[in-house]
This record gives C-alpha cells, structure tokens and sequence, in this order.
C-alpha cells in the first residue's frame, strides 16, 4: 500500500480518536485547508474500501472510521511498518541532513534522490533552501559535479547541529517514550542520529556525578546535556572523533569533570581521548559556571513589562482579575523568557496539544491571540505558542476551584509550568481525592522515594513500573478521568492498604517553617534598611553621580570601599540601559563580595541624572539595589519581587512622590503577600 505522509496523518488522526472529528479540525491539525481534507478523505475512502473499511461521514457532526477490530490491526501494523511513505518538504530536508551527518564520504545526488522517492531537481533545490540554515551551523554545503555532496565542518559544530535537529524535531514523548518502533521515519532517523539507546547509562552517569554540581540544574538544560553527551557517544561510536587541533581551551580539572568521565567509561566501553574529554568539559561548564555580578537577571525587568501587559489586558478582555494570582505572573515570567528566547533563536515551537486547546478553550484562545499581537510586537508569536499561554491563563481560572484530599499524587509535566498546573487543578475538580504533593521533572521521577507519594501522573511513559504511575494528557478528559479513578482504585489504593500512609514527619515542619522564618528575614532587613535620600547637586557625568550615591549607602555598613561597586557598576550600565522606560526611573543593581548585605535606596535628584554622556535623561529616580556575592535563594526571591514592583503604577507613583515611611508601608503589604505564597 502507497500512501502520502498526509494520508497517513489523517489514517493517524481519525484511528486515534473515539469521537467523531470534523474536515476543519483535521485541517488545523495537520496544517492544511479544509478543501485539502476533504480531495484527501476522497482519495482514502477508495484505497480504505480493499481493507473493509469505511469512513462514515455526518453532516454538522463529523468523521469516524467504520471497522471491525481485526481490520483496525491489520491497518494499524501496516501503518507501522509496511506504507511507503510521502515526506513534506520540511521532513524531507530534515532527513536530507540527517543522511548528510550519518556519511562521512560524499553522496551523490542519485543516492539522495533514491533514498527519498523524490527526483535529483527536488533534491537540489532542498539542498539550496538548506544552505543559509547550514551556513549559520558554521558548516558548508560541499556540492560538485561528479564528487556528490558533503557536510564540510569541525565535528563539534556537526553535534551541535544534530541537537538542533533534535530539538527541533522530536518532542518529550518521541526522546522519553518507550515504543521506538512505533515512531514516524523522521523520528527514527533522529533518534537513532542522536544515539538514545545510550539515555539510560548516561543518564547514570549523571545520576552518580549529581552531587558534584548538577543538582540546581535546569529541566531544559539536562535534557540538553543528555542529549548532547548521548550524541557524543553516537558519533564516537561511528568513528567521528573531536579534530585532535580544534579550538578547544584548556580543560581545568573539576571534580563534576572527573566523575562524569569516570562513570562514563564504566557504562559505555569506550575510550575518551583528550579532544573528546575537553570537548565534554565544554558541555558541563555552564552548569558550573561563576556568578556574574549582575544582581538580577538582565533581561528580567523588559520580561516582567512584558508579562504585567499582558496580564492587564487579558483582565480587562475577560474581567477575570489575573493580576491577584502571583503564581500566574511567575509562571508567565518563566515561560514567556525561555519561549522567546528560542523563537529569536530561530527554533520552533510545538505543541501536540494545539487542536484540542483550540477546540476546548476558543474564547481564551482568541482573547490571548489578540492580547498577545497587542503586546508583544518584537517577534511573531506562533499558535502553538499561544496554546502553551492557553494552560497558563486557563489554568488561574481553574485555580478559584481547587481543593484537595486523599491520595498523594506527584505530577510530571515536560511541556511547562503552565501544563502541570492545568492538569493539577483538573484533577483536584474532577478527582477531588486527588491531593497534589508536589511536581517533579521527568528525569527526578524514578528517583523519588516510593514512601513519599502514592501515585505519579505523567504526561509521558516513565522509566518505572506501571502500577505506579498513570499517563494522561494535560486536558485531562472525561475519559482519562473515568480511567484513573479505576486506576486508583485497582492498584492504587489496594497497595496503599498493605502500607499505611505516614503523617509528614516533625523535621519536614520544622524545615518549612526555617524556610518561612529566612524570608520573613530578609523582608524585614530590607524594608528596615530602605532610605530614601534627596541630591540637589548637579553632575556632569554618571561616574561622579555614583560614586556619591554609593557613598550615602556606605555610611550604613553596606560595603567599605565606594570605588569598585562604582566601577561595576558603570560596567553593567554598558551591558544595557538601567532606566524603566517612561518612568522617569532607573534601576542600577549588582553584587559583588565587597557588599556586606542586601541593600535597597531610593534617590531623587533635583536635576536629571546623566546617562549615555547625556545630561537631560529625564531620569530624576534612581533605585539602588545591591548584594553581596553570595547570596541565599530567599534573598534572591525577595530582590527580585521587590524588582517587580517597578511595574506596578501605584509604586511608581510613591517613589516619584511618596514619603518613605508610605514607600515601606507598601513594600510591607506587597512582600506579606508574596510571602503567603511560599507557605
């Protein structure tokens, strides 16, 4: 049987789906016009009648597969394994380069072709659409007639690009999953291009180096240094060795270094020549990176502009008031950074869930879209993009409902903060025996103490047995629901009963209320400390003005020597302007070992404070925000909180106009309310 890739979509779609779905949500899924689905769903009909098949068509209502179960399976198996298939472009080129970074010889365009279905011009013209993509992976195209074609470039930037690739290509299911087999050619190409049958024991390797400095890593950047060191391992499998010459700086010992290495050789027999182990040393850096002294993080004030806007017009669209759910802004202020930052990267966005997020929540989604074009006009934001922003927003609407009881669920969500919260207050209104204890990232999951929860919930296959944790969508549907409650009922709480639960022991409420007791600290140190001081003095440059604003703040014990926290100072004005746009305010901040504790000063100038070798900034408010170089993550919370005030006008009316004693009533309110929510 010879099928396109889109009559294999649509077979796909239609098998997997127990209601009826119309010709338009078909078409949005797959990304084609609904007269495209039906010419399509005409072709299919014909080819489906020789396999007993019908497709049963209702006007106003939808399409469904008509079949007995043995017709199914034999459609499903072929479906797997024996349909030729059609790409798209874009998969087509995908594989072209994977077939490209397999071979280490040239390829002639006859093999392309052949190995594609597709003619030699298709090919070439794949291959100049490839070629500004490839040239900014710091590779050529190497393209000669009678030689073939080759990937010319160091074997670093050839890794690099197959984790594009990758990243691009493949989502949490695809690299987590279990079933290999069952996944679309592409996905196999990549898979196998990136070495996943070595995620297990790197992953040990990692597991056992984990005390020597990745435990504070990122969800993200695990995954990326999985996939990375598991695609180091691939190509020194394959013989593609790091050049022995290659730019690589000198490798410092680490102790993260040197165990990673060992449990590498142990797990995987190979040999790591001393290339390769620098080259490994690269992927662990940021991991152990040295602080900056950026305070705050640079972009983070344009981040939170960016997100209070967005709130505020989806209140005044819905007249919901998101503005009061703090865990929304802190979750949009996550998402919205990383999201961005790969979309200016160029990577793109998927989301499986885009169809159904469209289907469910269409008033939320068309509000979104539109607040989203009104505020954010930089980069275009795709829909799968919108749809993540979807779970976030949907998901502080539910939280008005929640409540919890009874079984101790932990929840694994991969595709983002906004996911896991949207399925926890789902279950707790749909399952209201569900309490949720806590969420934990694929990769913590088979390491979390069984005694600790009753039931994991994962959008995604774990790498545990199945009686402990149940896969569903972040939707969660009426379905779904029905077969957790069943679950739980069947596995769940039948072993629950053998072990009875344990109340959280005295320690872990101590520890809480340690934690508690260390922000209420800091507030109340850095609310007692506020000062707010009046310059009537003229500058003629930013140096000068520094350095006697720094020295009213080292009069109360903050640091002894003025001079290099000016010079930092100066340094971080150079990275990017201080100054809130259309505030009259500016926000210097840094820290550094010189500075003795967290310190926060308000300065009003009687004249404008001279920034970019102007003297007529308009800037008249400068907020001074200091700390010292190490500094406990409470601090850093209650900095940054303080930093997101900047964006709320009634503060920005109180530093241009208000007393201080009215300055520190408000930081007390709004940091009493932060505070509620870390406990």
């Amino acid at each position: 049987m010879s099928l396109s890739n889109r009559h294999r979509q649509i077979l796909e779609l239609l098998m997997n789906q127990r209601d009826d779905i119309t010709a338009g949500e078909i078409a949005a899924e797959i990304n084609v016009s609904t007269r495209t689905v039906h010419r399509e769903l005409s072709e299919l009909e014909t080819i489906m009648e020789t396999y007993g098949i019908r497709l049963r068509k209702k006007s106003g209502k939808g399409i469904q597969l008509l079949a007995e179960p043995d017709h199914l399976e034999i459609l499903r198996n072929l479906l797997d394994g024996g349909v030729d298939v059609e790409y798209s472009a874009e998969e087509r080129r995908m594989l072209l380069l994977c077939l490209l970074l397999q071979e280490e010889e040239p390829v002639k365009l006859f093999t392309l072709s052949h190995d594609l279905a597709v003619t030699i011009p298709t090919i070439t013209n794949d291959l100049d659409e490839l070629d500004p993509w490839v040239r900014r992976s710091n590779l050529t195209l190497v393209r000669k007639r009678g030689y073939g074609v080759e990937l010319s470039g160091t074997e670093s930037n050839k890794r690099r690009m197959i984790l594009r690739l990758a990243k691009n290509g493949l989502d949490e299911s695809d690299l987590f999953g279990k079933s290999e087999n069952q996944q679309a050619p592409l996905a196999q190409k990549l898979l196998k291009l990136i070495g996943k049958e070595n995620f297990t024991k790197v992953e040990e390797a990692l597991w056992l180096a984990e005390d020597e400095g990745l435990s504070e890593i990122s969800e993200e950047a695990y995954t990326n240094l999985l996939i990375s060191l598991s695609i180091t391992i691939a190509r020194i499998e394959l013989g593609r060795q790091i050049e022995v010459n290659s730019d690589h700086h000198s490798t410092l010992p680490s102790k993260l270094l040197t165990h990673t290495i060992d449990h590498l050789s142990k797990v995987i027999p190979i040999q790591l020549a001393a290339a390769e182990i620098s080259y490994i040393a690269e992927l662990l850096e940021p991991t152990v990176a040295p602080h900056s002294n950026l305070l705050l993080p640079i972009d983070e004030l344009s981040y939170m502009e960016m997100v209070w806007k967005l709130v505020r017009r989806m209140e005044r669209s819905l007249g919901v008031p998101f503005s009061d759910d703090r865990s929304l802004k802190e979750g949009l202020l996550s998402h919205l950074e990383s999201a961005i930052k790969r979309l200016l990267a160029g990577a793109t966005i998927r989301n499986p869930l885009l169809t159904q997020i469209k289907k469910d929540y269409e008033v939320l989604f068309e509000a979104i879209r539109e607040a989203v074009d009104m505020t954010i006009s930089e980069i275009a934001i795709p829909d799968e993009e919108i749809g993540f922003l979807v779970m976030h927003f949907g998901a502080s609407i539910e939280r008005q409902k929640q409540f919890k009881r009874n079984v101790r669920a932990i929840l694994v969500c991969t595709s983002g903060i906004g996911t896991s919260k949207m399925l926890a207050v789902r279950l707790t209104k749909e399952l209201p025996q569900i309490h949720i204890v806590g969420n934990a990232s694929w990769f913590e999951a088979a390491r979390i103490p069984e005694k600790d929860y009753d039931l994991i919930i994962s959008t995604v296959d774990l790498p545990l047995p199945s009686d402990q944790y149940m896969k569903l969508s972040p939707l969660l549907t009426k379905d779904e629901a029905e077969r957790l409650r069943l679950f739980i009922q069947n596995v769940t709480l039948q072993k629950e009963s053998a072990e009875p639960i344990q109340k959280q022991p005295e320690a872990g409420t101590r520890d809480r209320l340690h934690r508690i007791q260390y922000y209420i600290n800091e507030i109340v140190s850095i609310i007692d400390q506020f000062n707010v001081y009046h310059i009537e003095q003229s500058y003629e440059d930013l140096e000068d003005a520094l350095h006697d604003i720094c020295s009213y703040v080292s009069r109360s014990g903050v640091m002894d020597d003025v001079k290099p926290i000016v010079d930092l100072l100066l340094a971080r004005e150079k990275l990017s302007s201080q100054v809130i746009p259309d505030t009259g305010l500016a926000l210097f901040h840094i820290r550094s070992e010189l500075v003795r504790k967290p310190s926060f000063t308000l300065f009003r100038l009687t004249n404008d404070l001279p920034l970019d070798d102007e003297k007529n900034s308009g800037v008249r408010q400068m907020l001074l925000m200091l700390g010292p170089q190490e500094l406990s993550k409470e601090s850093l919370e209650v900095l940054s909180e303080i930093s997101s005030f900047l964006l709320i006008p009634e503060m920005i009316e109180l530093l241009k106009l208000g007393s201080q004693s009215a300055i520190k009533q408000f930081l007390s309110q709004e940091l009493a309310a932060f505070l509620e929510t870390k406990k």
